[in-house]
């Protein structure tokens, strides 16, 4: 079949329903379609769907596979570049220059030096909060629960760090319900909204704990920048929506007390081709883990080149209208294997 025949049906997959398109397609150009799948960034192979969204999954595909047809190769890259926007992962457009802030740890400096500079410029940010270490007692270096509920009503969001900082793992995975719950059930008693999102303790993660994850409603669950780049760097990649499970958002920047703005410039610009930036910190300083700190004077620098910049900055919880976390690779360590080597390669 000729390219002018498989042009036609492109424009017929743009008029009809892609139910139409499937029926309207003949079998030489399906067997050719077929033959170009592997090449074709939409793959249906590669994300769970629902029944619905999967009827639209092979819609797209049939679209590039054709185009791929008529213009080859040079195609490719086109295709690649309608793909960043249109995974069936994102529900509206994401735009350049969203950053997701969020802090761990309940630390005391969230409340005396963070939530002032972010309420100056206006700007969202997630909390997770844990009763780890010596948290009942020591209120120089934590949080109390009335503080952490002024940051609800502030508009903040508070999220789930588990009630004893337990680093998960594969063999106490079964402690983790436990765990969510007990922050669950202090978020209760303080009129703070059952958590939605989740970040890994000590960034320490495991698969068996998704199931979990899921039962007790959390949507999104973030870890760190390893393994694709080291702890100790802090660097991570922007999140890829389709590609990073839910339940393991990588973050594109871990604030260490060696950071410079350079550190920070490189992780916020990734936001872009709908990509968000998930930024996590620590306390500002973190007077009981020094190792985690930022200074004041580092943090209001990078929040104010956010605002010079005309970034959008936003909790984790508002991710939520913009994707849907119920698109899920069928491997949520691929992409986190090719980061490694591409990593690789580039040395």
């Amino acid at each position: 079949m000729d390219s002018g025949s498989i042009a036609a049906l492109l424009t017929l997959s743009i008029e009809y329903e892609p139910e139409t398109f499937t029926k309207v397609c003949s079998q030489s150009v399906e067997s050719q379609l077929k033959a170009t799948a592997m090449n074709n960034p939409f793959n249906i192979n590669h994300v769970h769907r629902n029944t619905r969204a999967t009827r639209t999954w092979r819609f797209l595909n049939c679209i590039v596979s054709a185009s791929l047809l008529i213009f080859g190769g040079a195609t490719l890259s086109v295709a690649q570049e309608v793909a960043k926007g249109k995974s069936i992962a994102v529900k509206k457009p994401i735009p350049d220059r969203l950053v997701v802030l969020t802090f761990d740890d309940s630390a005391k400096t969230h409340f005396t030096t963070v939530r002032p500079i972010l309420l100056t410029y206006g700007f969202g940010a997630t909390f997770f909060i844990t009763e780890g270490w010596d948290f009942a007692t020591n209120k120089k270096d934590y949080m109390s629960w009335q503080e952490i509920a002024q940051l609800h009503r502030d508009g903040f969001e508070i999220g789930n760090h588990t009630r004893d900082h337990l680093g998960i793992n594969d063999k106490n995975v079964t402690k983790l319900s436990e765990q969510l719950k007990g922050i669950e059930d202090r978020c209760a008693e303080n009129g703070i909204p059952k958590p939605v999102s989740f970040a890994w303790p000590g960034n320490a993660t495991s698969l068996l704990a998704f199931d979990a994850l899921r039962k007790h409603g959390i949507i999104f669950a973030r870890r760190g920048g390893a393994p694709e780049h080291s702890y100790e760097s802090g660097w991570g990649f922007a999140y890829e929506p389709g590609l990073d499970h839910p339940h393991l958002l990588p973050s594109a920047g871990d604030a260490k007390p060696k950071w410079e703005l350079a550190d920070f410039v490189r992780a916020v610009s990734q936001a872009r081709d709908g990509r968000p930036a998930i930024l996590q910190f620590h306390g500002v300083p973190d007077t009981a883990h020094d190792w985690v700190s930022t200074s004041i004077e580092r943090f209001r620098g990078y929040l104010h080149y956010l605002a010079s910049e005309k970034y959008k900055v936003i909790a984790l919880r508002d991710l939520a209208p913009l994707v849907d976390a119920s698109v899920v690779p069928d491997d949520p360590l691929r992409i986190i294997e090719q980061r490694k080597k591409s990593i690789a390669t580039s040395r």
